[in-house]
């Protein structure tokens, strides 16, 4: 009975701490298949857009809060279809030559991430543009089929509260804030 104990002991350990390793998972996006799309209103029409994924990995933990890594989005590849509207937006608003990336950093999330299927969380993070960080939470859908993972979310930037320039020029006033849809699709993989 005595060597048993120590052996049960131990596999119970194992069972346990490979259970929790297990849990933690890493979505490491692919740049191609995500896409950043954003609609901003103005007086009698609306501005639709893109913009390109750089990079982008998070970390989390399907037992716990814990969230964590970075999206990065081309700040100079937005695109409109309009190339004297894109040069303004690009030079004028974005400055994209002091302020390259967009990005936004998951620091935490509430709710419960399902081993597959769909879940609906609450992402904490930093949303970081023109250079200044913003703190910011977002609704976010996440679908997991095996080791594919698509994670979509819509929010509100208010772009000039957060000190980007209006541009408005005369008669054609545009919204003070841009709406963003994100759509990362990525695989998954546990945590080695």
């Amino acid at each position: 009975m005595k060597m048993k104990m120590p052996a049960l002991l131990l596999t119970s350990s194992l069972v346990l701490a490979t259970s929790a390793y297990a849990q933690h998972r890493t979505l490491t996006v692919d740049t191609q298949a995500s896409q950043v799309s954003f609609t901003l209103g103005g007086t009698g029409h609306e501005t639709h857009g893109t913009f390109h994924i750089q990079s982008g990995s998070i970390d989390f933990d399907s037992t716990a809060p814990n969230i964590g890594g970075t999206v990065v989005v081309s700040a100079a590849s937005g695109n409109t279809s309009n190339e004297s509207r894109d040069k303004k937006m690009q030079n004028e608003v974005l400055d994209v030559a002091h302020f390259a990336d967009v990005s936004f950093t998951a620091k935490s999330y509430q709710g419960t991430i399902a081993a597959s299927g769909d879940s609906t969380i609450q992402v904490t993070g930093v949303f970081t543009l023109h250079g200044a960080p913003h703190d910011l939470t977002v609704p976010m859908q996440v679908h997991i089929d095996g080791g594919n993972c698509t994670a979509k979310t819509h929010f509100s930037v208010p772009y000039v509260k957060w000190g980007l320039k209006d541009p408005s020029i005369f008669i054609l006033k545009v919204a003070k804030e841009v709406d963003v849809e994100l759509t990362l699709v990525g695989h998954i993989t546990d945590a080695k």
